[in-house]
């Protein structure tokens, strides 16, 4: 089967990992699943996957102290889900310069076109193989990790419309030129209003 990625998901609670595990191995990635920290740096070393989704508050070794060593020893990109949304917290996923940050509780329609976007900004920023290059999309000099909205909305207009990488970007280039309206705000249009989608859950 041809697979758009290995992802490794990593998820204390069982109902989580299962129902994100199934949700991206229906949207076609190679998923492998773990359910405490240590676990996950063993498969991360093992497989040596191109994106990693961690739960934050976990027993024994948390979602920072994986992500830690994925970016120092694997450099594996990776980005957060967790509850809790707190300044600490926040300020910590920043400084770690994890890719994207998202809020419990989501469904996997919200996560599959993050994931879209990570993937394709990965490909955007990553240099040729074998080229040492930083698993972090974010600039260091960003304050937020979700700073440019132009990846992520590639994500969803890939996920809502089963388009490639370069057909979903032509898509939203082709709105921009329509309105007469820079990219970035075409794009961070659709974010907001995915977000308002989002908050009124199921119709």
């Amino acid at each position: 089967m041809n697979h758009k990625g290995k992802i490794l998901v990593v998820d204390d609670d069982r109902l989580v990992l299962a129902t994100l595990t199934h949700g991206l191995s229906q949207a076609g990635y190679d998923v492998i699943d773990a359910d405490n920290g240590d676990d996950a740096i063993l498969l991360a070393r093992e497989h040596k996957p191109e994106l990693a989704l961690l739960d934050i508050r976990m027993e024994g070794k948390t979602g920072f102290d994986v992500a830690a060593y994925l970016r120092e020893y694997c450099q594996i990109p990776f980005m957060f889900l967790s509850a809790f949304a707190d300044e600490g917290t926040i300020k910590q996923v920043k400084e770690l310069g994890a890719l994207t940050y998202l809020v419990k509780p989501l469904d996997i329609q919200q996560i599959v076109p993050a994931v879209e976007a990570a993937f394709a900004n990965r490909g955007q920023t990553r240099g040729t193989p074998g080229e040492q290059t930083s698993p972090v999309s974010t600039p260091a000099s960003s304050s937020d990790p979700l700073h440019d909205p132009v990846p992520l909305a590639i994500g969803i207009v890939m996920h809502r419309h089963s388009l490639s990488r370069r057909q979903a970007l032509e898509r939203l280039a082709q709105q921009a030129r329509t309105e007469d309206r820079p990219l970035a705000s075409v794009c961070e249009r659709l974010l907001n209003a995915q977000e308002v989608l989002a908050g009124l859950g199921s119709l």
